[in-house]
């Protein structure tokens, strides 16, 4: 945690600063856009991983609602260089040959190592083609309003607004769920955070640590507040929080509705969309048939140019298609309108579209990952709220914030954080029981940032790589944990030519090394990662593997997610012992969770114990007799 808040408990005060955010952060990021498009060097453009050069249309293809789908590609079908943009990022597509160019906004649709598929309203002018990150100036757009509206909320809104800032307090009913049934396999402590979020009235947290099943428990608690009779909003403030907790919540056989851009959906969750529904609702043939009709009013009224009152023809032919437009537009909403309704869960990221559910008022909203999620980000869907869930854990990766002075005011802290700080265990109940990390794995982690409280299942508490048959048994496959210790061999970072991150060629060199290890051990590429809190080190060790398929990514990319063995890259080593951001420890806390049965850390142990919690790590690795010297591993 970041320490307490400072943010201002008098409504309107407390408002004005949320905004002074939302200001700053958007100013930054216009700014990051500027600087980008000012870059016409391939090299230099690219290297952020957020611009794409030199890309050319090779297909297209209508797709749904309308949207046109158009794949880019480099010429002669090379790869993409590293980058991130990801299924369901917000981009904009302009032409690389004219600076003035504003581009056409789109959303990446799909995404392979050679291509990028980006769903587009309309088509972009240019014969080569460059593909930028966009800020996100809707979502902003969409908060500052909520904000707006938070200030002057009555009734309920009200009611929770007050808590949320701390002028009330929650309040809990005494019903008994005791005997809860539930539809899912439950632990006791999960069943326990069922049970709190059905007896809070106005606000609870589910405090979920890695491999704990958070998002289990949700789709469970959502599935109890149907069976009352209850309709819920069900949140995340990505497309991927949104689709997992949408596949939970599907098992369970909850009528859900997915709002979004289709193109930002799982495809596997495509049949949840509500523009699929609306495809399949039977009304929709009637309006395919009218719009077939205003074609051929359209081309009749075209061809009238001579002839007797021709120009009043045509007039009549374009007012009658108009008419129909109109009828169009009331079925569409009114087919929206019964969908939405008759729905049990509303899926939906933070940014929620108002067009689409109005002044909707839900008996319970529900935000997953809500520790990833800005305050100012939550206040849409708390104003649709009679009650509120948020779901997530503050020891792992915070929201992502561009302006440095809006993350020094506070904009980097998630409303379940400054929550959890202002009224303590009251008001969240933590899950206890781990599925995924062998229990030395765990159990740092579990120490350092949960009060150790976690327990790992009987599953996983002593699991390793050599209960895979294929993997060889020796004391590398079988110990869960190894420290590479490059202290004293002069592996002394660097930083990568024109930019900012900083990289360790020789300690990229071990990590190689180990990965051939492993491999000839008997393990598979895909039960492999490697992480690295820099992206000059990833984008350095996806250079070195080549073609060899191992996964190499930053730490935000393996957020959520679990590989058998981890191998994590700590970069830093210089004589002033500098360990610049991987002093937020929430990061290193993610990167170690993310092993299952094997978690490798290769860095240097005179620069990283200059920081109390790295000397902890190291003294952890040496009890468990994990500890080696790069020295054993020079022939890498």
């Amino acid at each position: 945690m970041n320490g307490k808040s400072t943010l201002p408990r008098e409504t309107s005060a407390y408002f004005d600063e949320l905004e002074i955010w939302l200001n700053l952060e958007g100013v930054a990021e216009r700014e990051r856009m500027a600087r980008r498009r000012r870059i016409r060097s391939t090299k230099e453009a690219e290297k952020s991983g957020e611009t794409l050069l030199k890309l050319s249309i090779t297909d297209h293809r209508t797709g749904l609602a309308g949207r046109m789908i158009i794949d880019f590609q480099k010429r002669n079908d090379r790869d993409l260089p590293p980058n991130r943009l990801k299924v369901g990022s917000p981009v904009v597509v302009s032409d690389e040959n004219a600076i003035s160019d504003q581009g056409v906004p789109g959303v990446v649709s799909a995404k392979r190592k050679d291509l990028i598929q980006i769903a587009l309203d309309q088509w972009p002018d240019g014969n080569t083609f460059r593909v930028d990150l966009s800020p996100d100036e809707t979502t902003r757009r969409r908060q500052m309003a909520a904000i707006a509206k938070a200030r002057m909320a009555t009734g309920r809104s009200k009611q929770l607004r007050d808590i949320i800032i701390g002028l009330r307090n929650p309040r809990c009913h005494d019903a008994d769920f005791q005997g809860l049934s539930c539809k899912s396999h439950l632990n006791k402590s999960q069943k326990s955070a069922v049970r709190f979020g059905l007896t809070n009235e106005d606000l609870a947290i589910i405090h979920g640590p890695p491999g704990t099943g958070k998002t289990t428990t949700l789709a469970e608690l959502i599935y109890q507040e149907t069976k009352r009779g209850n309709r819920i909003l069900a949140c995340a403030p990505s497309n991927s929080g949104v689709d997992n907790l949408l596949q939970k919540i599907a098992r369970l056989g909850i009528k859900a509705v997915r709002v979004g851009h289709p193109a930002r959906v799982f495809p596997e969750l495509r049949e949840f969309t509500l523009d699929e529904l609306v495809d399949r609702d039977p009304s929709t043939r009637v309006v395919l048939e009218m719009r077939r009709e205003i074609q051929q009013l359209v081309r009749d009224g075209q061809k009238l140019t001579r002839g007797k009152d021709w120009r009043q023809r045509k007039r009549e032919y374009f007012s009658e298609a108009g008419i129909l437009r109109a009828q169009i537009r009331s079925i569409e909403k009114s087919i929206v309108r019964n969908i939405i309704q008759s729905a049990d869960v509303i899926c939906t990221t933070t940014t929620i579209d108002d067009d689409l559910l109005g002044d909707q008022h839900f008996d319970l909203v529900v935000i997953d990952e809500a520790c990833q999620a800005t305050m100012p980000g939550t206040w849409q869907a708390i104003l649709k709220a009679n009650k509120i869930i948020l779901a997530g854990d503050h020891h792992q990766l915070p929201p992502t914030v561009l302006s440095d002075e809006a993350s020094r005011r506070g904009l980097k802290r998630s409303m379940l954080e400054e929550l959890i700080d202002r009224e303590g265990e009251s008001i969240f109940k933590r899950l206890t029981v781990q599925y995924r990390m062998n229990k030395k794995i765990m159990d740092f982690p579990s120490q350092y940032f949960y009060q150790a409280e976690l327990i790992a299942d009987p599953s996983v508490i002593n699991h390793c790589l050599t209960d895979d048959s294929s993997v060889s048994v020796d004391e590398f496959t079988l110990q869960p944990l190894l420290f590479v210790d490059t202290a004293g061999a002069d592996f002394v970072e660097a930083i990568e030519e024109e930019g900012e991150s900083k990289f360790n060629p020789n300690e990229a060199r071990i990590i190689v090394g180990l990965v051939h290890q492993l491999l000839e051990s008997g393990l598979s590429e895909n039960q492999l990662a490697v992480i690295a809190p820099y992206s000059a080190q990833v984008r350095y060790l996806r250079d070195l593997f080549g073609s060899i398929g191992v996964e190499v990514d930053t730490v935000d990319g393996f957020q959520g997610r679990e590989k058998d063995c981890v191998l994590l890259t700590m970069v830093r080593s210089n004589p002033e012992r500098q360990i610049g951001f991987l002093s937020d420890l929430r990061r290193t806390n993610v990167a170690m969770t993310r092993a299952r049965k094997k978690l490798i850390v290769v860095g240097d142990s005179s620069t990283l114990s200059s920081n109390p919690f790295y000397a902890d790590l190291l003294e952890y690795f040496e009890a468990q007799q994990a500890y080696r010297s790069v020295w054993e591993y020079q022939q890498y």
